[in-house]
Order: C-alpha cells, then structure tokens, then sequence
C-alpha cells in the first residue's frame, strides 16, 4: 500500500521561493509507486492550498494561479490525523496522511512553528521536532548551547532592535569595545535562514547599517567576528545514532556566501572536499554529529563550519531543512557519500515514521 505523503512547500517568508524550487526537485525525485503524494502550497500571505499544480508550475511559482487549487489546513486534532479540504458550498472533507514532509524554509517553516502543528496532530514529518528546530534557527540560542561543547565557534556580541533603537552609539560602543576595535564583523539577523539580512561591516558606519539591515529581519541580532577561512560544510542524517556524509566546500561568487551567491550567481560553486587529510575531515565529521546531537536534531541537518589556515574547525551555524534544489550541497554530498537523491528522501521519509513509533 503506498504512504500517503504530504508535501507542504512556499510559506509566509524572505525564503518562499527558494522552497518552491527545494519542492519541485523533491517531487521530481519522489518514487510514485511507493507514495501517494499531496501536494500543499502556502502563499506568501500564509493562505493554504492543495494544489494539483505540475512541477514545472512550482518551480517558476505559478501554482498560485491555479484555478483548481483547493483551501486546506492542517488539523491539530488528532481524530483527523491529516487536512482539512475546504469546498465552496461550505461542506469540509477530512484527508488522513501518513508523513509530512515540510519543504520549507526560514519563518514559519523551520523555527519550530510548523513541527509544532504537526507535534499537536500526531503527524510523523520528516526533520527536528518543535524544540530544536527553534533553537537551532535562533542563531543566539545555538551559539549558547555549542559553548557547552568542545566546538569552537567565531567570538559574537548579542544586541537587539529596541536596544540599539534607543541608544544606537552606545550599543556601537560596546560592540567595539567587545572587539577591540577589531573588524571586519559579520552582522546577522538571529533568525533568518539562507544568509537574508546578514551583512559584512568594515568600519563603524557599516556596522550601524548592518545592524539596522538585520533588525528588519529579527529583534536580535548577532555581531561575530570575521573568520578567514575555507566555508565547508557536512549534511548530517539519522534519528539516534546519526551520520556525516563527505565534507564539502563552498567557492561563493560574492565576498561571502550570501542569498545571492547561494541561489542567483551562478558563478558559486560546491566541491567535495579532497585536499586536507583523513584525520581533519574526521574531525569536520565528528564536529557536525557533536553540533547535531547538542541541538537536539533528527532526520537530517546540515552543519557548517570554517576551516582557517591554521586548519581549526571553526562552528558557523546549522540548518535543519536544508535546500533541495537541483544545486543544493544536502543532496550533493549524500550523492558523493553514494546515497543517491530518490534513496536520500526514501530513509528521510523512513526515519520520519521511525522517530513517532
């Protein structure tokens, strides 16, 4: 019998496109022997819809258009265990599903308000549940929870929009106080995902800028030192006893790997990692399970680091509902450690229903 699986795609965020097109790439790797696949787009304004949009339609984003598209919700009663579908004579149809698997990113996809829906239905989903999802978006909380382990991690000052709002140069102040005088900072919005808002200051106006930039994005912002380093990154899958793919290195086409080199220059490019020794990339591998383990994950995150000239291995973040685009470094580093893309969502899929038994 195939496994009633829901994909949920779009969302009410800076990132609705980037998880239209993770979707679309998800859809065309899906084995449809194995599943009967729903199809549940959010609109940037938050509306649900099942849609029988094609592919093609959800990549280029005009699923929206649809005239067949069909309102729905999630039901967080569990008699309903799957969604509501909304007809215009006012008659409502309960449809079960057996795993979600929520293609999305940033606010309202991966911060843990989505994965709590889910939790109240006793709906098994594929990633972290509600608790490390929000932590391991809210950039703050990650970088106080990996403190308590051996990782090492860039330096950071924690401000936010209020505060700096209220005294712009005393915040400035103590930022280069706490830095001593040091730049360049890395500027970021707590929660945000795929580098939106996040800044390079170079000088004292920059850093004011940037730090009015990142507070559009999120009441806290985070200032880290600058780390000069190779940007590399490890996709990380599994429930209880998780594993790390092969180590992989990012080339961005800007100064450093922002929305823009990750989604629109095609001039960035990934690479698999093969000019430092075993032993280090062993280490790059043990790192990200110890980060993943700390945040509490499961089914899959990606965890990136730093690697200086000095060969430290330095923590930057880690994102659990990493892209799935057809140029995505999650699946492409599954590909290399021989998990192809179609096996790669089978065991998501998998250890979704695993982790509810």
């Amino acid at each position: 019998m195939k496994k009633k699986l829901l994909i949920l795609f779009g969302g009410a965020s800076s990132e609705h496109e980037v998880s239209c097109l993770s979707a679309a790439s998800v859809l065309r790797h899906l084995d449809e022997n194995k599943y009967e696949i729903y199809k549940v787009g959010i609109t940037k304004e938050g509306n649900w819809f099942l849609t029988d949009s094609p592919v093609s339609d959800i990549e280029e984003g005009r699923w929206t258009e649809n005239p067949g598209n069909r309102r729905a919700s999630l039901s967080p009663d569990t008699f309903v265990r799957g969604m509501i579908l909304y007809g215009d004579n006012g008659v409502c149809e309960m449809r079960n599903v057996d795993v979600v698997f929520p293609v999305l990113h940033g606010k309202y996809g991966e911060d843990g308000t989505v994965q709590g829906l889910l939790e109240l239905a006793g709906i098994p989903f594929v990633g972290a549940g509600t608790t490390s999802s929000a932590a391991c978006m809210d950039k703050a909380i990650t970088k106080h929870i990996i403190e308590s382990t051996y990782v090492k991690q860039a330096d950071y000052y924690l401000t936010d929009r209020f505060s700096f709002a209220s005294d712009p140069q005393g915040i400035l102040k103590e930022i280069e106080e706490h830095f001593q005088g040091s730049y360049p900072l890395f500027v970021k919005p707590a929660n945000a995902g795929s580098s939106v808002g996040i800044s390079k200051a170079k000088n004292g106006l920059e850093l004011f800028n940037a730090i009015r930039v990142a507070a559009e994005e999120d009441h806290k912002v985070l200032i880290e030192k600058a780390i000069s380093g190779r940007e590399i990154e490890v996709a990380v899958l599994g429930n209880r006893h998780p594993r790390a793919s092969l180590v992989g290195e990012i080339l961005a086409a800007n100064e450093f790997y922002d929305y823009d080199a990750k989604y629109i220059n095609t001039e960035s490019k990934t690479r698999i990692l093969d000019d430092v020794s075993e032993e280090k990339q062993e280490e790059i591998r043990q790192a990200a399970l110890t980060v993943y383990q700390a945040m509490g994950c499961r089914g899959l995150a990606r965890v990136d680091f730093f690697l200086d000239g000095e060969g430290t291995v330095i923590f930057n973040e880690i994102n659990t509902l990493p892209g799935f685009t057809k140029i995505s470094m999650y699946p492409k580093l599954w590909e290399a450690t021989e998990l192809p893309y179609r096996e790669l969502l089978d065991t998501l899929i998998a250890l979704a229903a695993d982790e509810m038994e």
